[in-house]
């Protein structure tokens, strides 16, 4: 005949020196997992990390740049063309705005039935359009929305610069750099004329 009782004492182990080995194991499998995963994380590239490498120029090197080329376009009699797409979007020229000025067009009071001036703050300009759109996403992850606006240089390529605005408000504008310098984004500000 069968014996039914239930024997406390099986392979000379209680069952709670089963538990307690049951936990040690799980917490030692849970350590080698968690510092494989921070190995393997410290390793990964980071997408957003800034790099300097010789195709990001700040945005007042590529503004300077423009304005160059342009000289040396009219200087050999050559017609003017339009170069830049973004031209549809935001119609004007465009010229770089200085601290000086900035500051002093705060201190003028508009003029009721003038026109507004419209500005726009250039974070970078890049010749590689991967490098334009890291840009952009990291100007997202700071709140910010920017544009990739493409410009083609004559004998330079093609530019793509990074852009935040329009604007008309000089607080706006004056927030938005601020962020940018605290973040260690070089901006430039850009006016944008009506033609």
């Amino acid at each position: 005949m069968r014996d039914y009782k239930l024997r406390s004492d099986r392979g000379g182990q209680k069952p709670v020196g089963r538990m307690l080995l049951g936990i040690f194991i799980g917490l030692i499998l849970g350590l080698a997992i968690a510092a494989a995963t921070a190995i393997y994380m410290t390793s990964a590239p980071v997408p957003f990390l800034t790099k300097t490498d010789k195709s990001r120029t700040s945005a007042p090197q590529a503004d300077r740049n423009l304005a160059e080329t342009a000289k040396t376009s009219e200087a050999k009699g050559q017609p003017e063309r339009q170069r830049f797409d973004f031209y549809k979007i935001l119609p004007g020229q465009e010229e770089p705005v200085s601290e000086r000025e900035l500051r002093a067009a705060a201190k003028e009071p508009p003029k009721p039935g003038a026109p507004q001036d419209i500005y726009v703050v250039q974070a970078g300009a890049f010749q590689n359009p991967a490098e334009a759109d890291n840009m952009k996403a990291r100007l997202a992850l700071l709140g910010l929305q920017a544009s990739v606006e493409p410009a083609t240089l004559p004998d330079r390529g093609t530019w793509y610069r990074v852009r935040l605005g329009p604007y008309t408000q000089l607080e706006e504008i004056n927030r938005v750099r601020q962020t940018l310098a605290q973040n260690g984004v070089d901006a430039s500000l850009v006016k944008l004329k009506p033609n």
